[in-house]
């Protein structure tokens, strides 16, 4: 796992010391904590520390208010540190603010030190044809795609790829992120007039070890995200959500984006419109800014500093209007395969696979998926041919082998007759 030091942000936020240092409110801090030692039963600074994310100065400035507000009942001691619980005033306080939030986690960081962070982290790439190349080494691209990808990398503007199915699309989204070689920070959540969004995700952040004990804890190193949604994508999914049981608001995907890549696969078969997409999203990829709202009406400004890159198959012009994709500046055609490039997946297929062919089978194969009217070779139809291949061995107990008739019986599975 890379450390901290090989891939060093150019964004390190010192370790607050004061609560005025910490940009967050003290009534906020005073929630977490009581939440936690209610969770917890007995608590020491330390332990305190260690699951809020929070200096020691802030904590005990905060402690000495709780124990002149009666809060808290002290139990013994623990080498220099206090040992205590909660008190019975300070338990119904608990589970009064309990009932208004259940977050008990890492402090937020205040929405205005997210900005200055999101921006101070925009990525700034420097690559050429050779540097694409390694990034997409396993795929078979052309100089001429990569000629295009290049100057829309650099630009960090968004991306559109169209062209017929079945012709690596998806697979060179992917393999974007491949180019950035450097990690951000991301702060475990954001408060917003005293509302706390959860940002962090597991499942989106690839977290990354971060010894440097100067930063703040709230703040976790990270690679730079890449979020793909495809036709699961609804209007929710962009917008922020309280989750009613915890009180605790959920950040949308292209928040949890920033600084990163989003994804939209299969653009135009999405629960939610392309209309609606593209009118919710037509500000915030040409400013850069993106809004969202309380559940009590209070709208605030985000950064919208990430690179979104929409994938389809269907004609651009059907899915948006001349206003919205002016405002796409890299539009990029990704073609089918001409016999070449055809026969060069064919063969990195089947090394890579270990499966034995006759020396015509690439030609063959050709042959085969041009007949009955179709016009075109596909990315895509070594590997699935390949695949057919495989099961048919399983369901015959044989070695697998790549024949012409095994390649006429796959064909025949695979392919709809017109």
């Amino acid at each position: 796992m890379a450390s901290y030091a090989a891939l060093r942000p150019n964004f390190s936020p010192a370790v607050p010391k004061t609560l005025e240092e910490l940009g967050i409110s003290q009534q906020l801090v005073l929630d977490l904590m009581l939440r936690r030692i209610l969770l917890e039963g007995y608590a020491t600074l330390e332990s305190l520390s260690d699951k809020l994310k929070l200096s020691m100065g802030v904590l005990s400035t905060v402690f000495v208010h709780m124990r002149q507000q009666h809060m808290v009942e002290i139990k013994g001691m623990v080498g220099n540190d206090y040992h205590f619980a909660l008190s019975a005033a300070g338990r119904a306080l608990a589970g009064e603010r309990f009932q208004i939030s259940q977050y008990a986690g890492a402090c937020p960081v205040a929405l205005n030190d997210y900005h200055a962070a999101t921006t101070m982290q925009a990525a700034h790439l420097n690559v050429d044809r050779a540097t694409l190349r390694d990034s997409f080494s396993d795929l078979i691209v052309t100089d001429r795609l990569l000629d295009q990808l290049g100057p829309a990398l650099i630009s960090q503007n968004s991306i559109f790829l169209y062209g017929p199915t079945g012709n690596g699309k998806t697979s060179i989204a992917e393999r974007m992120l491949r180019v950035y070689q450097d990690a951000i920070l991301i702060p475990y959540a954001v408060e917003v007039d005293g509302q706390i969004i959860s940002l962090y995700d597991p499942v989106v952040h690839q977290r990354l070890d971060m010894d440097d004990y100067d930063i703040d804890p709230r703040w976790l190193l990270c690679r730079r995200p890449c979020i793909v949604v495809g036709g699961e994508l609804i209007p929710s999914m962009v917008e922020l959500r309280l989750d009613e049981a915890s009180g605790i608001y959920v950040a949308p995907l292209q928040m949890k984006a920033n600084n990163g890549l989003f994804i939209i696969d299969d653009f135009g078969r999405q629960l939610m419109s392309p209309r609606d997409l593209l009118n919710r999203w037509i500000v915030p990829l040409d400013r850069r800014i993106d809004y969202l709202t309380l559940r009590y009406g209070v709208k605030f400004q985000i950064p919208f500093e990430l690179m979104v890159v929409f994938s389809t198959n269907l004609d651009p012009s059907d899915l948006a209007d001349e206003a919205f994709l002016r405002r796409i500046h890299n539009k990029i055609y990704i073609e089918a395969c001409d016999s070449v490039v055809f026969d060069q997946i064919f063969h990195r297929v089947i090394t890579s696979r270990g499966i034995p062919a006759e020396p015509d089978s690439a030609e063959f194969l050709r042959k085969i998926c041009l007949r009955e009217g179709r016009v075109e070779l596909r990315a895509c139809y070594p590997s699935d041919i390949c695949n057919i291949l495989e099961s048919i061995s399983r369901y015959e107990s044989r070695p697998v082998q790549m024949t012409k008739p095994d390649l006429e019986r796959a064909a025949t599975l695979y392919f709809t007759r017109s």
